[in-house]
């Protein structure tokens, strides 16, 4: 049996929460439902890019727009593109996976906690 998926992939989730903790922390006003919202928008910019199809456009709204740039960003760097690529490269399905499961876990959080839960909750474990 192999290693959880969390274990395996904890750098680029932590990458992923890190570039949402900071838009968290310049705008406390930002909730869950923009942060869900952008990463379902990375999510179908990669698979658009998997299926050969142009990315939908970003988002309009500033907050989710951020989210969105931030994430994106952030993975970017896990594929290896752009001139500060990370070390270790990750596949595109990967990080569909990651940012998949960090999606689940701010829908999980929102439930429990309301408005912030997830935000609330994750920016505990990121300096």
């Amino acid at each position: 049996m192999g290693e959880p998926f969390e274990e395996r992939y904890e750098d680029v989730l932590q990458n992923i929460e890190a570039a949402i903790v900071g838009i968290y922390r310049t705008d406390p006003a930002l909730v869950d439902y923009e942060v869900d919202s952008g990463l379902g928008s990375v999510i179908a910019h990669y698979t658009a890019e998997l299926q050969g199809r142009p990315p939908p456009a970003a988002p309009s709204d500033a907050n989710r727009r951020r989210v969105f740039e931030a994430v994106l960003a952030a993975c970017e760097w896990r594929l290896g593109r752009g001139p500060d690529a990370g070390a270790e490269l990750n596949t595109t399905d990967e990080i569909i996976a990651c940012l998949k499961r960090v999606r689940k876990s701010a829908q999980r959080w929102t439930k429990r906690g309301g408005r912030q839960g997830y935000l609330t909750f994750v920016s505990r474990f990121l300096p």
